[in-house]
């Protein structure tokens, strides 16, 4: 009947409290399938509620429905004679021993309690305090190092278009190139044409003197000494007449 009531308790704790929450972080403990993603409660800072030092508060909640206010203290003192009773537990000199050193547990716990507590949260304050530093830390060089990944990212990303300015530049070059070769071919067929056409030119030239040397010396040769007075004397009786002329004017 105890273990039914124990068992049925504890199910019922299960899902109430700071005791609850134990229970429940205990039966997921074991639990290590990857299905199970649910958020883990967090812990309780402070521990709960307990009545006489040892007994949770939870169990008296628990009665109260059931054995009323009274419930719970009947049950224990219950439970208390019938091992008595029953000598399931025999009262010896180690039960007196074991209350005396319950006592000064007690006093020693109630005497040096808070301080000890106070002590206790103080080094659990600078380990949390170590522990948000070396995570800021952490998250600081987990952001700079973020932030240097984009960097590069970016980087990544622009390199494309320095790619094709590179390839823009070089197909330039090569253009350059080309019409620099077409204009040197131009200028040097444009020299051996104007070449050529200074050529043809002189030999023009030449021919044309050649002729008209020829002519001149042909006509020069044709004419006979009295052509040539009889050409003279005409020339002289032509400028008289005109200087005649214009002396009448």
């Amino acid at each position: 009947m105890l273990s039914r009531l124990v068992l049925v308790s504890a199910s019922t704790l299960k899902n109430s409290g700071a005791l609850g929450a134990g229970l429940v972080q205990a039966s997921r403990s074991f639990n290590t399938s990857p299905q199970s993603r649910a958020p883990v409660p967090p812990l309780p800072e402070t521990g709960g509620k307990v009545r006489h030092g040892i007994i949770p508060e939870e169990l008296f909640q628990f009665l109260y429905p059931k054995t009323g206010v009274t419930g719970p203290y009947v049950l224990g003192t219950g439970l208390l004679l019938y091992l008595l009773s029953k000598e399931v537990y025999v009262i010896n000199h180690e039960t007196f021993a074991a209350a005396c050193i319950a006592v000064v547990f007690i006093y020693g716990v109630k005497k040096f309690g808070p301080n000890v507590a106070a002590f206790a949260d103080k080094l659990n304050e600078e380990k949390v305090a170590k522990a948000q530093e070396v995570k800021d830390l952490a998250m600081s060089s987990l952001a700079q190092a973020i932030e240097d990944e984009k960097k590069e990212q970016w980087r990544v990303e622009g390199r494309g278009m320095l790619f094709d300015a590179k390839r823009n530049n070089v197909n330039m070059l090569l253009e350059i190139n080309s019409r620099e070769r077409q204009h040197l071919v131009t200028s040097e067929v444009k020299k051996r044409l104007d070449y050529q056409i200074a050529m043809q030119n002189l030999h023009r030239r030449l021919e044309q003197e050649h002729l008209v040397n020829w002519v001149e010396k042909s006509v020069i040769g044709s004419i006979t000494p009295q052509q040539e007075k009889e050409s003279i004397a005409k020339c002289i009786t032509d400028l008289k007449k005109l200087a005649q002329a214009k002396a009448a004017v």
